[in-house]
């Protein structure tokens, strides 16, 4: 399952993250992990969930995120949550079809390795686009 949390800078999207990894580490029972692109996230997540800091990596596109999580899943198996903040401050230069693109491999990966998606896109929800709208 892909979750997408979107909205304009200030309008309580990471907040809500907090709170989805909060309820994610209470009902699971694999491991949960935040990726962010600084530590900023540091003293709001508990400690049982993983935390990555995206800038101690070279994320400078969508494939080398594939990759990261692809890679993230083969040293650990028992991932079951992955939470993403901010998409486009890890992925800088992302246009709607990449993201739309990004969004559906991680449909078909969510599915075929059973682990729960949850991203946030600052952006203003009206330009949301159907196929950004259906992971809502």
């Amino acid at each position: 399952m892909v979750k997408v949390i979107m909205g304009v800078k200030g309008s309580g999207k990471t907040k809500l993250l907090i709170e989805m990894v909060e309820n994610a580490l209470k009902e699971s029972q694999g491991d949960v992990t935040v990726i962010e692109k600084e530590s900023s996230l540091t003293y709001d997540i508990p400690h049982q969930a993983r935390l990555i800091v995206a800038n101690n990596y070279d994320f400078g596109s969508t494939e080398f995120l594939k990759g990261f999580i692809s890679a993230m899943h083969a040293s650990n198996y028992d991932i079951t949550h992955v939470f993403i903040d901010n998409l486009y401050k890890i992925v800088e230069k992302m246009d709607i079809a990449a993201t739309e693109d990004f969004l559906n491999w991680l449909d078909v990966f969510s599915a075929r390795e059973g682990i729960t998606f949850t991203l946030t896109l600052s952006a203003p929800i009206e330009e949301a686009t159907e196929g950004i709208k259906k992971f809502f």
